[in-house]
């Protein structure tokens, strides 16, 4: 048997009740098996009390024997969708830190309440989903590698309190969870918050491929919400595509109907089955941005690519207008790919070497200077669709590095 991961288990850690039960719950556990506790502490500098209660925290998590360390949302803050914007910030941070650590787990404090405080939410027309005991980061490209464990959904917050209260302990309780602004708080004030409901889990598509250029496949009675993951995965992005669009999307897909289409930065060719690639006009809005790196400097490019510079700095842009520069076995290469996925591969240019794109056979990267190219598009959707129920060993398409990479 495969021996357990030594890698540190990353806590998001506010000092309230839940959080505090969560730290000590993973602190008991990880001591058996060895391994190191980071406790996450993110100050959304939202609150005049806010620099107070984060030094208290930290103290706290030190004082029950795990690491601690504080993140900071610095800048301007949003005058309008605030609660959405705090809560982006958060995971971004919270999803950095973890992986910096070394930790593609992190486990958060949600419970049954925050279930069904959500889905109270969604009856008076948010759009807030559902928290899962197991998912990817909802970030992008900051969560990427990184998973989210919420241990505690089977569990109220009154039953999680009752415990606390038992052992004599004390917790910190934001204000922001009372102001009748936000709709979580008055979710909570309608008695969604002694509500239990089961965590609805996600169902993975049966047939799919992706291929090393990013493109994926899927069959055209595909679900709704693979759907969804593919175009965001092939595009790139983090914006969902709003539910009409997508319902449209599906019923022309349903229909049989043979067609070309675009939705949220993603090109749609439904034949016999349904090809997903990155839009290619995005290149004439704007798109596609160019993206620099010194040597030995770490990117994401178009929120598909990661690129590690090798010894000399490396500009990634589109590939669309520049073929003719590519190596002839590269271009054979390309000559083999669907039309529509050509224009938006990634182009790699140094100073003293030939362009290439590590989506193509041919030289690779890393031979030409120690550089390493990840494909993301993949793992993504593996990780949306539920493919990857626990910690363990997923499959990264690489050029120029380990074909296999641990998820810790």
């Amino acid at each position: 048997m495969e021996a357990l991961s030594k890698a540190p288990l990353a806590v998001g850690f506010s000092g309230g009740g839940d959080s505090l039960f969560l730290l000590k719950a993973t602190l008991d556990w990880a001591k058996s098996c060895g391994r190191r506790v980071l406790a996450l502490v993110v100050d959304h500098q939202l609150q005049a009390d806010s620099a107070r209660w984060t030094a208290e925290a930290l103290a706290r998590a030190k004082a029950l024997g795990a690491e601690a360390q504080a993140l900071a949302w610095i800048g301007p803050k949003p005058v309008t969708g605030l609660p959405a914007a705090a809560r982006r910030a958060r995971h971004a941070l919270l999803a950095g830190a973890a992986r910096e650590a070394g930790a593609s787990v992190l486990l958060l404090g949600h419970t049954a309440s925050d279930l069904a405080e959500a889905a109270a939410m969604r009856a008076e027309g948010s759009t807030v989903p559902d928290p899962r005991q197991w998912a990817p980061s909802p970030v992008w490209p900051e969560g990427r590698d990184v998973f989210l464990l919420r241990p505690l959904l089977s569990l109220t917050r009154v039953e999680i309190r009752d415990a606390l209260a038992a052992e004599g302990e004390t917790w910190l309780d934001d204000p922001a969870n009372a102001d009748l602004r936000y709709a979580r708080a008055r979710a909570r004030a309608g008695g969604a918050d002694g509500a239990v409901l089961e965590p609805e889990a996600a169902r993975p598509p049966p047939v799919f491929a992706v291929d090393d250029a990013g493109a994926l496949r899927l069959s055209r009675d595909a679900a709704a919400a693979h759907l969804a993951a593919a175009l965001l995965c092939a595009a790139g992005t983090e914006r969902p595509p709003r539910g009409e669009r997508l319902e449209r999307l599906v019923r022309r897909l349903r229909g049989g109907e043979t067609f070309t289409a675009t939705l949220a930065g993603a090109r749609i060719e439904a034949r016999d089955e349904v090809l997903i690639c990155r839009d290619a006009g995005e290149t004439a809005r704007g798109g596609l941005a160019s993206l620099t790196l010194a040597p030995g400097e770490t990117g994401v490019w178009d929120g598909r690519w990661e690129i590690v510079a090798g010894v000399s700095s490396v500009t990634v842009c589109a590939l669309q207008g520049h073929a003719s520069r590519l190596s002839p076995a590269q271009r054979q290469s390309l000559a083999k790919l669907p039309a529509a996925v050509r224009p938006s591969l990634p182009l790699l240019l140094r100073h003293g070497a030939a362009p290439c794109s590590p989506a193509l056979d041919g030289p690779s990267f890393a031979a030409e200077g120690g550089g390493r190219a990840r494909l993301l598009v993949g793992g993504r959707f593996e990780a949306a669709v539920g493919l990857y129920d626990q910690e363990s060993v997923t499959r990264c398409h690489v050029r120029g590095a380990s074909a296999r990479e641990p998820l810790s």
